[in-house]
């Protein structure tokens, strides 16, 4: 197992010195990447969190890349699954780019041995954090982007990082549990659990389609709403994309 990072920080700068045995770590992750970057500088910024340096940090690199994997990941489930229509896309597109993926695809690379953090957030257990693993993926997307200037070849490291993830995602078991999963992250937080309401019921039995919202009192996370032919797959549905909505906000607060 590789040690944890290497980093010197420099108390007027809080920069990070290259030292010959960062070089050394940075290479054996280009190894886990597949990818070598000419700059450096690049991986070194990605893999930096703002408690270690709350202006040079890779949250704008984690932005980049962000935008970056949704298209990646469109563009491959387009491909592989001509038959599903645009709503079996847009859910299967929200497994594969949530956090929990993300923190599979992290593990997978040992990004924890790479993570840059400050003395507080590594006593805190900030290396095995699920939301810095997946922040950290996306920004290396970034960071692979603008030292390639070539979204074909971030194309082929992140696929080969999801591996069969995409070849194996489906509707059923995306849909697996969801409302479980989005009363566990509400109640982590001791926050109110989902609110589900049948909004309407379309067409005649036995070919209804059923309207429902979920809607959850966090702080700027608006109501979702799906439709499905049956009221359990439309509210696992809601709960499906209200998690990865969810996942996206910078912090959760309860509403009052």
């Amino acid at each position: 197992m590789n040690r944890p990072i290497d980093t010197e920080t420099n108390r007027t700068s809080k920069s990070v010195k290259l030292s010959l045995k960062l070089v050394r770590q940075l290479q054996v992750l280009s190894n886990s990447l597949g990818y070598t970057f000419k700059d450096v500088n690049l991986p070194q910024l990605a893999l930096t969190h703002r408690s270690f340096n709350s202006k040079k940090n890779y949250e704008r690199l984690e932005f980049l890349g962000d935008a970056l994997l949704g298209m990646i990941i469109a563009e491959a489930l387009y491909q592989r699954y001509p038959e599903h229509q645009e709503g079996q896309l847009t859910r299967m597109r929200a497994i594969l780019v949530r956090q929990e993926s993300l923190v599979k695809i992290a593990q997978s690379l040992k990004l924890s041995d790479y993570l840059i953090l400050g003395v507080g957030e590594r006593k805190g257990g900030g290396r095995q954090r699920a939301s810095i693993l997946a922040d950290t993926v996306e920004s290396l997307i970034g960071a692979i982007y603008l030292d390639s200037g070539d979204v074909e070849v971030v194309k082929k490291c992140v696929l080969s990082w999801y591996g069969d993830l995409i070849n194996n995602v489906s509707e059923q078991k995306m849909l697996k549990d969801a409302k479980s999963r989005l009363q566990e992250w509400l109640q982590a937080k001791q926050l109110d659990l989902p609110h589900y309401e049948l909004l309407e019921t379309l067409g005649n039995a036995p070919n209804q389609t059923f309207v429902v919202s979920c809607q959850v009192k966090v702080k700027d996370c608006p109501e979702i709403t799906q439709s499905g032919e049956s009221r359990r797959i439309a509210e696992q549905k809601s709960a499906e994309l209200m998690i990865n909505q969810l996942n996206k906000l910078p912090k959760a607060v309860a509403s009052h």
